[in-house]
């Protein structure tokens, strides 16, 4: 095994936004009358923006037109975007940059897959954008999470072949792309919400590299 590349996912790997993600989506619901709450909020984990529209509307979805469509979806990023101004590096999730620092030190190369649209200037506010080699986001590729073209995107800009790279993900949809793309996969999160990951782990809050490879052996 060879592995010379990380691909991680943003949201719930590194930052936690999906706070700032359900305030943007509820209020959005609450001006349209649109029942959503947290359980609603957990099935959008992983998922593109246009995808989170047409699940919350579900199948009131063919009431609208494609301009309306456009429309909430330009709103939500504006309420997300007016969230996101609070974040801060005290909102990197325990062991993330840690991780970050030791790959880099071990000559790893590192990559961004996140649909969000908004990822450079997350990484930006987080103070962690030098620690990646290439960011894949919403605007890399058409087709999102769960295709595989954003993390094979992400491997070209490393210039490696996907079998020589880790997807840490904690969004099943993730994890589903990262296996159609020829990578192995390890899940954050509780084991039943990435059932198909190589490896699992909880957080990343104390992991280190070699916990990382000893548990895809």
């Amino acid at each position: 095994m060879i592995l010379r590349g990380f691909i991680f996912d943003l949201d719930g790997v590194i930052t936690d936004t999906a706070e700032y993600h359900f305030r943007g989506w509820k209020r959005l619901a609450d001006e349209n009358g649109f029942p959503f709450d947290r359980a609603a909020n957990e099935k959008l984990r992983g998922v593109s923006r246009r995808e989170s529209l047409l699940r919350l509307l579900g199948k009131r979805a063919a009431e609208f037109s494609e301009a309306q469509l456009q429309d909430m979806m330009t709103r939500k990023n504006e309420y997300y975007l007016q969230f996101i101004q609070e974040i801060t590096p005290r909102d990197l999730l325990p062991g993330a940059k840690e991780l970050l620092h030791e790959l880099r030190a071990n000559g790893y190369k590192i990559a961004l897959g996140s649909a969000s649209k908004n990822a450079r200037q997350v990484l930006q506010a987080l103070g962690i954008e030098n620690l990646f080699d290439a960011i894949a986001d919403g605007y890399s590729v058409q087709e999102q999470k769960p295709a595989p073209d954003l993390f094979l995107f992400a491997a070209r800009e490393l210039g490696l072949p996907p079998n020589e790279c880790v997807v840490v993900e904690d969004a099943e949809a993730g994890i589903q792309a990262a296996k159609a793309g020829g990578f192995l996969a390890v899940g954050i999160g509780p084991p039943e919400r990435v059932p198909n990951a190589d490896a699992v782990f909880p957080n990343l809050d104390g992991v280190q590299l070699q916990d990382i490879l000893t548990a895809l052996e």
